[in-house]
């Protein structure tokens, strides 16, 4: 059996790039290669030919290796300014997130509709599937279309979900320490943080509103932050 290496990703080695363009630069026929489709597991496989736009592997071996979290880590993110969110996509990747959650909430700037958010949709699927290939990871998170704030804290969601916000007053860190690994969703608001509405409405619905510690961080690390302490209170890191 044979495979298109376009129709997969190459991890050899672990760099931040695997586009097929890349492999004629660095590979030759022969070369051994570990390919992944996002699904599980990854796959040894020998180059067999290169050309301009595609290149044809030989997969030799499976591997079940996974680098997954042993508990589910959704990062529902308020839509921030610039490309902020590129750089909260990517890092969530790395630090284990599951599925990523993009909000659009009263105090959000940036606005997405129509075929503009359909193209920052696939973009940020790239990101996530580069950040896969670069961190190890043979399963991809799964990223949802983006959804007003109040529509979707309305809906029922079987994982807790933490609202992080200064108005906490048990952190984070604290809550983990005394509950087992689990499911959760980390919700952070935008620059100008969420509403008191929407945090009222998120504690109505049943989330549970916990701090950061005594610093206000900015949205982009706020996030960051949380996925990180939760992996080292965990056991992860």
């Amino acid at each position: 059996m044979f495979l298109e290496v376009e129709h997969l990703s190459i991890r050899y080695p672990r760099t931040p790039s695997a586009a097929v363009d890349d492999v004629s630069l660095r590979l030759q026929p022969g070369d051994t290669i570990t390919l992944f489709n996002g699904e599980g597991g990854e796959y040894t496989a020998s180059l067999t030919a290169i050309e301009k736009k595609r290149a044809h592997a030989e997969p030799k071996t499976f591997s079940p290796r996974e680098a997954e979290l042993p508990y589910g880590l959704t990062l529902a993110q308020a839509l921030p300014e610039g490309s902020k969110m590129d750089w909260i996509i990517e890092k969530a990747v790395e630090l284990g997130a599951t599925a990523l959650q993009p909000l659009a909430a009263q105090r959000c700037v940036v606005r997405l509709s129509g075929e503009r958010a359909e193209k920052k949709q696939a973009h940020w699927q790239g990101i996530i599937h580069a950040a896969a290939e670069q961190c190890g990871r043979n399963r991809l998170p799964h990223l949802a279309e983006v959804t007003d704030f109040k529509r979707w804290i309305a809906q029922s969601d079987l994982h807790r979900r933490i609202l992080l916000s200064p108005r906490g007053e048990q952190p984070l860190s604290g809550w983990a320490r005394h509950h087992p690994p689990q499911a959760v969703t980390l919700v952070v608001g935008p620059e100008g943080g969420f509403s008191e509405e929407e945090e009222n409405l998120a504690c109505a619905q049943g989330a549970l509103m916990l701090s950061m510690g005594s610093r206000v961080l900015r949205t982009e690390t706020a996030g960051l932050a949380a996925l990180a302490a939760l992996n080292a209170v965990w056991g992860e890191l």
